[in-house]
C-alpha cells in the first residue's frame, strides 16, 4: 500500500508543485489505484508515475474548487484510449455530476468505458471491496469532505510454537486451525483452532482531508489513524490568514495529528508563496508539535506498512 503525491500545491500550479492530486495504490492483488482529487495537469503527472490511467479505478473528490477538479474532464477523456473494459467510479459532493456531464457534453466527449458518478452526503459510509470509507464534512468555502479508509481486520496470528509442543503436525491442518475451525487429529485428539489464534490484527486506516480550517471534524475522522494527510496552506505564523481563507497552518495540522493520536502526518497543499528554501522550516515547525511529520512534494511516495 503506497501513497503517491501527484500534486501538492494550493490554488495554482508553480514550477515546483502542481495543483492537488494524490494516488493511493491499494494492496495487491489487484493493486488498483484510487485517486483523491484531480487538479489541472493530473493526467500529465500520472505519466511520470509508476502507473497508467488504466490502473485508476476510483476517484474521490474532496470538493469542487478548480484546483481540485479541473483535471477531471481531460483525464476521463484520455482514459478511453487505454481502459475500454475497465469501469471507473467517481465520488464526491453534490454538483460533481453536473460538472462532469456538462464538460463531457459540451466538448463532445464520449467515454468508451462505464463511468459511475456517486454524489455523497456527509454522513454516508461506503463499503468498497471490503474496505469501509467514512466521510466527514470539513470547514471550507465550499462543502469539503475528508475521507477515512479502513482496511478489514486480519486474523490473529496462529501460535505455531504451542502447536508444535503439542506435536500437532504442520501442514493444511494449520490453515484450518488459523481459520478457527475444530480439527480431529489422527490420534483422536480434538483441537479447537480458536484456542490457538491471537486477537484480530487491525487493518490500516488512512485519512485524507480536503481543504479545511482547523476543525473538530478533522480530529474525529483522524482518530488513531495510521496516516493522516492534512493540508498546510500556510506557515504557523499565518493563522489569521488561514482562517480568513478557510485553510490550515502547519501547526494546526500538527495539533490535529497529536490530538488524534495518529502514527504519521503528511503535509500537503502549500501556498505558492513558499519555495524549496522554506520547506524545511515548514516541516520543522510542525515537528515541534508532532515529531513524525513529513512534507509531501510532487512525486514523493510513502509506504503504509501493515499494522502489527
Amino acid at each position: 500500500m503506497l501513497l503517491y503525491f501527484l500534486g501538492t500545491g494550493a490554488g495554482k500550479p508553480s514550477l515546483e508543485r502542481n495543483v492537488t492530486s494524490l494516488a493511493l495504490r491499494m494492496p495487491a492483488p489487484p493493486g488498483d489505484v484510487w485517486l483523491f482529487d484531480c487538479g489541472e495537469g493530473t493526467q500529465h503527472q500520472i505519466l511520470a508515475s509508476p502507473w497508467s490511467l488504466r490502473k485508476v479505478t476510483r476517484i474521490f473528490v474532496t470538493h469542487l474548487h478548480g484546483d481540485h477538479i479541473f483535471g477531471l474532464p481531460g483525464l476521463l477523456a484520455s482514459r478511453s484510449f487505454s481502459s475500454k473494459d475497465v469501469p471507473l467510479n467517481l465520488y464526491g459532493p453534490m454538483g460533481l455530476r453536473r460538472f462532469v456531464e456538462t464538460a463531457l457534453d459540451v466538448s463532445g466527449t464520449r467515454l468508451s468505458y462505464p463511468l459511475e458518478i456517486r454524489e455523497l452526503r456527509p454522513d454516508e459510509e461506503l463499503e468498497i471491496e471490503d474496505w469501509r470509507v467514512r466521510l466527514a464534512l470539513l470547514e471550507h468555502g465550499l462543502p469539503s469532505y475528508g475521507y477515512r479508509l479502513e482496511e478489514p481486520d486480519r486474523p490473529g496470528r496462529l501460535d505455531a510454537e504451542r502447536l508444535k509442543e503439542l506435536k500437532v503436525p504442520p501442514g493444511p491442518i494449520y490453515g484450518l486451525l488459523k481459520a478457527g475451525e475444530t480439527v480431529t487429529l489422527d490420534d483422536g485428539r480434538v483441537i479447537n483452532g480458536q484456542d490457538f489464534v491471537g486477537p484480530p490484527r487491525r487493518g490500516r486506516h488512512v485519512v485524507i482531508l480536503g481543504d479545511t480550517r482547523y476543525t473538530a471534524a478533522s480530529l474525529k475522522l483522524a482518530k488513531e489513524a495510521d496516516v493522516l494527510v492534512h493540508e498546510a496552506t500556510f506557515g504557523g505564523k499565518l493563522e489569521d490568514r488561514a482562517y480568513e481563507f478557510f485553510h490550515s497552518t502547519t501547526l494546526q495540522a500538527a495539533q490535529i495529528a497529536k490530538d488524534a493520536d495518529v502514527k504519521m502526518l503528511i503535509l500537503t497543499h502549500f501556498s505558492s508563496r513558499y519555495t524549496p528554501q522554506t520547506y524545511q522550516k515548514l516541516v520543522g515547525e510542525a515537528r515541534t508539535v508532532f515529531p513524525n511529520t513529513y512534507l509531501a512534494e510532487d512525486h514523493s511516495s510513502f509506504a503504509i506498512p501493515l499494522t502489527e
